[in-house]
């Protein structure tokens, strides 16, 4: 029979065991991954079959543990992840995390003389005998296992997150717009990556988000990784051959190797209309001369982070499915006309196939996931395509107390999303070759983002 005293020591035990429980209840981990992309020599990579690796590619990321299903993040190196390739990476990431592929985020850097990844246009450009050619399908396919392999040992050594740090810094003279307005509010100078042109290198820099944000996640007083988050084309010089991760993988690498090997990840922004151009030449020089300007802001945006408490209930994952609407442009049978005429030149077979990869999944009822991971005030939105800043300044503006980062470059089947009046301006990106969604699709893309930096 208990007494008072035994009766005032069970109901301690039982608050002190409800306290526990409640507080593991509330706990955040994080395992990170790494793997190397770089595909094998002569292996079709953007522009060229691969010559050399000057600097190695990889995929890396984070899996953040909770009392909720896991969460992906996943940037790769490589120039795009469309249709059935994306579909396969997040496939077979979210069996290795045990979560659902909605919950799984994967991103292409962008670098040009990285890896293409679009399973289904390679089935198109096979069936008209230029299987191979673009696309390697058996290192896309090693890629991934190995990925999905570190994943799960990620998820067995993962860290409690007891804190979550930001800074910010600007970068220096790398990113401008690509797109130079004329007098009449149209396209009159495309500033390319890499620019000669002295009326391009003189304009000004025009529309960009010159911010580089820095997201850690902490153990207390120990880092346990780094996402940065950038808007802009990653490119100083490319197209033989020779795989690099260009100036912001170099950055992110120098930054890893400083802090002693603390995992560094970096996103690319909606950097579809910002590029290098007004500082960039093409010349072999300029790239290591970008590489430090971005590790700069690397290094000033971490020396700045501040540091606050999180808990899995500071966390929330939010998804909108949406169908962006189709460019008029896009014909099925004029593409198969195109895909089977012998005299057409391959480039634009390819593009042929593109267009109708995008066009067929589109009819078949496919949809383009936006996702935002909520972390306190900290908001990590993931967006599709080559997309023009503006939809990342915009976002921003949408919680203008919070701290939004934006990864865009996610399903690249569409290619380039501009703005509705972008579409009107002429220019390459909102061409009928780079893009192949309608003007509308803004008003689509813009409905999503609400939704998901909502809660």
């Amino acid at each position: 029979m208990f007494n008072e005293k035994t009766t005032s020591s069970l109901f301690t035990l039982f608050l002190l065991l409800s306290m526990l429980n409640l507080s593991f209840a509330q706990t955040i981990s994080i395992g990170v991954f790494r793997v190397d992309a770089s595909p094998p020599i002569g292996s079709p990579v953007a522009y060229a079959p691969t010559k050399k690796i000057v600097d190695p590619l990889s995929a890396r990321g984070i899996i953040i543990l909770s009392e909720e299903k896991p969460v992906v993040l996943c940037a790769v190196d490589w120039l795009g992840i469309a249709n059935e390739g994306l579909e396969l990476w997040k496939k077979k990431l979210a069996k290795a995390a045990n979560t659902t592929i909605d919950r799984v985020s994967v991103h292409a850097v962008h670098q040009h003389d990285g890896a293409r990844c679009d399973l289904t246009t390679e089935k198109i450009l096979k069936k008209y005998g230029l299987g191979g050619t673009r696309y390697d399908k058996a290192f896309i396919q090693k890629t991934v296992r190995s990925a999905a392999k570190a994943i799960r040992e990620a998820k067995k050594n993962a860290q409690p997150v007891t804190h979550l740090g930001f800074g910010r810094a600007k970068v220096e003279k790398v990113a401008s717009n690509r797109r130079i307005l004329g007098d009449d509010g149209n396209v009159s100078i495309i500033r390319w990556s890499k620019s000669s042109d002295p009326a391009a290198i003189a304009a000004p820099e025009g529309l960009i988000d010159p911010w580089l944000k820095s997201v850690s996640f902490w153990n207390e007083e120990e880092a346990i990784a780094v996402m940065t988050y950038y808007a802009c084309h990653p490119q100083s010089y490319y197209g033989q051959g020779e795989v690099t991760c260009e100036f912001v993988g170099i950055a992110r690498n120098a930054r890893q190797q400083a802090l002693n090997d603390l995992p560094h990840i970096h996103f690319n922004g909606s950097g579809g209309n910002i590029a290098a151009g007004k500082y960039n030449d093409g010349s072999v020089a300029r790239r290591p001369i970008l590489a430090n300007r971005m590790e700069a802001a690397m290094q000033a945006a971490w020396e700045q982070t501040v540091k606050t408490p999180i808990s899995s209930e500071n966390l929330a994952w939010n998804t909108a499915a949406v169908a962006l609407p189709v460019g008029k442009h896009l014909i099925e049978k004029e593409l198969v006309a195109q895909l089977a005429d012998p005299e057409l030149d391959p480039d634009k077979k390819l593009y042929a196939a593109k267009h109708l990869a995008w066009l067929r999944r589109s009819k078949a009822g496919k949809k383009v996931t936006v996702s935002a991971l909520q972390l306190g005030k900290t908001w990590l939105l993931n967006l599709p395509g080559e997309l023009f800043i503006e939809y990342q300044l915009a976002a921003q503006r949408m919680r203008p107390d919070d701290i939004v980062c934006t990864a865009a470059y996610e399903e690249y089947g569409m290619g380039y999303i501009g703005t509705k009046i972008a579409y009107s301006q002429g220019g390459y990106e909102t061409s009928e070759r780079a893009s192949r969604v309608a003007p509308e699709v803004e008003e689509v893309l813009m409905d999503a983002i609400r939704k998901v930096l909502k809660r």
